[in-house]
Protein backbone atom coordinates (compact mmCIF):
# COMPACT_ATOMS: atom_id res chain seq x y z
CA UNK A 1 0.00 0.00 0.00
CA UNK A 2 1.78 3.30 -1.23
CA UNK A 3 1.28 6.18 1.41
CA UNK A 4 0.14 9.91 0.65
CA UNK A 5 2.60 12.43 -0.90
CA UNK A 6 2.43 15.43 1.68
CA UNK A 7 0.69 18.79 0.62
CA UNK A 8 2.60 20.85 -1.55
CA UNK A 9 4.25 23.49 0.64
CA UNK A 10 4.11 27.15 0.34
CA UNK A 11 6.67 27.87 -1.95
CA UNK A 12 6.03 25.25 -3.89
CA UNK A 13 2.28 26.55 -4.47
CA UNK A 14 3.67 30.16 -5.14
CA UNK A 15 6.43 28.48 -7.73
CA UNK A 16 3.34 26.77 -9.30
CA UNK A 17 1.55 30.26 -9.43
CA UNK A 18 4.94 32.07 -11.49
CA UNK A 19 4.79 29.50 -13.40
CA UNK A 20 1.02 29.75 -14.27
CA UNK A 21 1.37 33.31 -14.31
CA UNK A 22 4.35 33.34 -16.96
CA UNK A 23 2.76 30.95 -19.05
CA UNK A 24 -0.47 32.84 -19.61
CA UNK A 25 1.22 35.82 -20.07
CA UNK A 26 2.93 34.50 -22.94
CA UNK A 27 -0.49 32.99 -24.21
CA UNK A 28 0.94 29.51 -24.86
CA UNK A 29 -2.11 28.17 -22.20
CA UNK A 30 -3.00 25.43 -25.13
CA UNK A 31 0.56 24.20 -25.87
CA UNK A 32 1.04 23.86 -22.15
CA UNK A 33 -1.76 22.19 -21.03
CA UNK A 34 -1.74 19.62 -23.68
CA UNK A 35 1.68 19.08 -22.87
CA UNK A 36 1.01 18.88 -19.18
CA UNK A 37 -1.74 16.27 -20.22
CA UNK A 38 0.21 14.48 -22.76
CA UNK A 39 3.26 14.02 -20.66
CA UNK A 40 1.38 12.91 -17.07
CA UNK A 41 2.79 9.12 -17.65
CA UNK A 42 5.89 10.38 -18.76
CA UNK A 43 6.21 12.62 -15.95
CA UNK A 44 9.18 11.21 -13.72
CA UNK A 45 11.25 10.93 -16.58
CA UNK A 46 10.63 14.67 -17.97
CA UNK A 47 11.72 15.20 -13.83
CA UNK A 48 14.83 13.49 -14.70
CA UNK A 49 15.66 14.73 -17.93
CA UNK A 50 15.28 18.55 -16.06
CA UNK A 51 17.55 17.58 -13.54
CA UNK A 52 19.92 16.17 -16.41
CA UNK A 53 19.92 19.46 -18.27
CA UNK A 54 19.87 21.35 -15.32
CA UNK A 55 23.91 22.79 -15.86
CA UNK A 56 23.30 23.86 -19.80
CA UNK A 57 19.47 25.72 -18.92
CA UNK A 58 20.74 27.23 -15.88
CA UNK A 59 24.15 28.88 -17.73
CA UNK A 60 21.61 30.15 -20.32
CA UNK A 61 18.85 31.54 -18.10
CA UNK A 62 18.38 32.90 -15.03
CA UNK A 63 15.77 30.48 -13.41
CA UNK A 64 14.71 30.56 -9.73
CA UNK A 65 13.28 27.10 -8.25
CA UNK A 66 14.35 25.27 -11.41
CA UNK A 67 15.53 22.09 -9.23
CA UNK A 68 12.01 22.87 -7.00
CA UNK A 69 10.22 22.87 -10.44
CA UNK A 70 12.15 19.90 -11.73
CA UNK A 71 11.13 17.89 -8.00
CA UNK A 72 7.19 19.00 -8.41
CA UNK A 73 6.96 17.64 -11.85
CA UNK A 74 7.32 14.18 -10.88
CA UNK A 75 4.12 14.41 -8.72
CA UNK A 76 1.33 13.68 -10.64
CA UNK A 77 -1.17 16.21 -8.07
CA UNK A 78 1.24 19.03 -8.96
CA UNK A 79 0.57 18.71 -12.70
CA UNK A 80 -3.13 18.44 -11.89
CA UNK A 81 -2.89 21.47 -9.89
CA UNK A 82 -0.78 23.63 -12.48
CA UNK A 83 -3.04 22.41 -14.90
CA UNK A 84 -5.88 24.28 -12.68
CA UNK A 85 -3.69 27.09 -12.18
CA UNK A 86 -2.97 27.97 -15.95
CA UNK A 87 -6.60 27.08 -16.55
CA UNK A 88 -8.08 29.56 -14.14
CA UNK A 89 -5.55 32.57 -14.77
CA UNK A 90 -6.22 31.90 -18.66
CA UNK A 91 -10.29 32.91 -17.75
CA UNK A 92 -9.09 35.56 -16.04
CA UNK A 93 -6.85 36.77 -19.33
CA UNK A 94 -9.71 36.32 -21.36
CA UNK A 95 -12.32 38.01 -18.67
CA UNK A 96 -10.40 41.16 -18.39
CA UNK A 97 -10.29 41.60 -22.26
CA UNK A 98 -13.65 41.63 -22.41
CA UNK A 99 -14.22 43.95 -19.78
CA UNK A 100 -11.66 46.25 -21.46
CA UNK A 101 -12.83 49.09 -23.48
CA UNK A 102 -12.46 48.37 -27.16
CA UNK A 103 -9.81 50.75 -28.45
CA UNK A 104 -10.85 54.20 -30.45
CA UNK A 105 -9.70 54.47 -34.32
CA UNK A 106 -7.81 57.65 -34.77
CA UNK A 107 -9.63 59.89 -36.98
CA UNK A 108 -8.63 60.76 -40.71
CA UNK A 109 -8.91 64.32 -41.61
Amino acid sequence: MGSEAPPLAAADLELLERVAARIVELHLEVPAILTLEGGRPLSLLASQSMIFFEPIVTALFRLDGYRRFAALVERRETIDHLTRLIEARAEQARAARRAAPAPRAPRGH
